[in-house]
């Protein structure tokens, strides 16, 4: 007689309700956390517990307050932090500098294992080289897992993406020169970019048009990021569900696509985030025209809203960066013009 064993995954939060309640040592010593860059910072998490848990005194960030049950255990316990770079786009995301904090000011006895990727800019760890001196830091490059899946095409999409949105001109010359021989990403001014979506797609391949959600004055496009749609509909229909993404009407934002992806994708590019011939000038829709975002949290979080859309297609996209509109204050030319010249500058092929 064979005997079975079950493994009891359990979800984080309820991981979290119950820590609340009991003060014991869980019985987990291992806690796995995934888009580990999306814990929530203190001032989000506090607001949380109070409005939702009727918790009035917590005043922990999420990477403290789970450190915190794991460390009753009196002998070992560990966390497996799994992290994206510049995946952060929800109001209220921390960062994996976060947990870095919340280690040096309240658990400094732990040890703490991470790629030596760790340093590149978009996971900013946020801490002075004399405070990560204080932090039992051991750096493996085995951590690190290099090569994506997603793109699977090209491995080095990513990287791109990553250079495109640093302004880093040459290094993203050299790699999109990679990148073009086996992905293929065009760059035009003329919607007609859903016409070379539908010739890209073979069978059961999905194509879909997607853009942030700050992408206001794309409606004169029929690209209205502010209309609701279900992503079971968009993900899973086929081409003659009108409600499917390769129905190419729908437009998803970053925070449906985070985490997954499409096999075809044309990238609808606003002035939201728009190259000014120098650096990216981050801008808001407010009321009836565009106003700069000052906040840095916000800057970071559209920027990597273009991390994400740029980053969604499995084997090949097109940038629509529209031409504007000189007797529309709301979509003069020069908030594009800039924008599509640098990524011509790029090399970028036209479609």
């Amino acid at each position: 007689m064979v005997s079975q064993t079950k493994a009891f995954v359990q979800n984080i939060h309820h991981f979290r309700d119950a820590a609340l309640v009991d003060t014991e040592p869980p019985i987990e010593r291992v806690v796995v956390f995934d888009e580990a860059q999306r814990a929530w910072t203190e001032k989000h998490t506090t607001a949380f517990m109070k409005t939702k848990k009727g918790r009035a005194d917590f005043n922990q960030s999420e990477p403290e307050f789970l450190i915190g049950v794991l460390d009753r255990h009196p002998d070992w316990a560990t966390i497996i932090c799994l992290v994206g770079g510049g995946q952060e786009i929800n109001t209220g995301e921390a960062g994996i500098q976060e947990w870095f904090a919340a280690i040096q000011k309240s658990y400094p006895h732990w040890d703490i294992y991470l790629s030596s990727q760790l340093a590149d800019q978009e996971y900013v760890l946020g801490l002075t080289p004399e405070a990560l001196a204080t932090l039992n830091i051991q750096s493996h490059d085995d951590l690190h897992l290099a090569v994506s899946v997603r793109s699977f095409r090209s491995e080095k999409v990513a990287l791109f993406v990553k250079q495109l949105l640093d302004g880093n001109i040459l290094a993203a010359q050299t790699t999109l020169r990679t990148v073009l021989v086996d992905y293929p990403i065009y760059l035009t001014r003329d919607f007609l970019a859903k016409e070379w979506l539908g010739r890209q797609a073979r069978g059961n391949e999905r194509t879909g048009v997607t853009a942030s959600s700050g992408a206001i004055r794309l409606k004169p496009f029929a690209i209205q990021v502010k209309s609701p749609i279900d992503p079971v509909n968009w993900f899973l229909n086929d081409k003659s569900d009108i409600r499917s993404s390769n129905f190419l009407e729908d437009v998803a934002t970053e925070f449906m696509v985070q985490g997954l992806e499409l096999d075809w994708s044309c990238v609808a590019w606003d002035g939201d985030l728009r190259y000014d011939g120098y650096d990216w000038t981050y801008m808001s829709f407010r009321g009836s025209k565009w106003q700069e975002v000052k906040d840095n949290d916000a800057r970071r979080y559209l920027k990597n809203a273009y991390r994400v859309l740029l980053t969604r297609a499995r084997q090949g996209m097109v940038i629509f960066v529209p031409e504007g509109d000189a007797i529309d204050p709301t979509r003069d030319p020069s908030y594009y013009d800039h924008t599509f010249r640098f990524l011509q500058q790029l090399g970028l092929p036209s479609l």
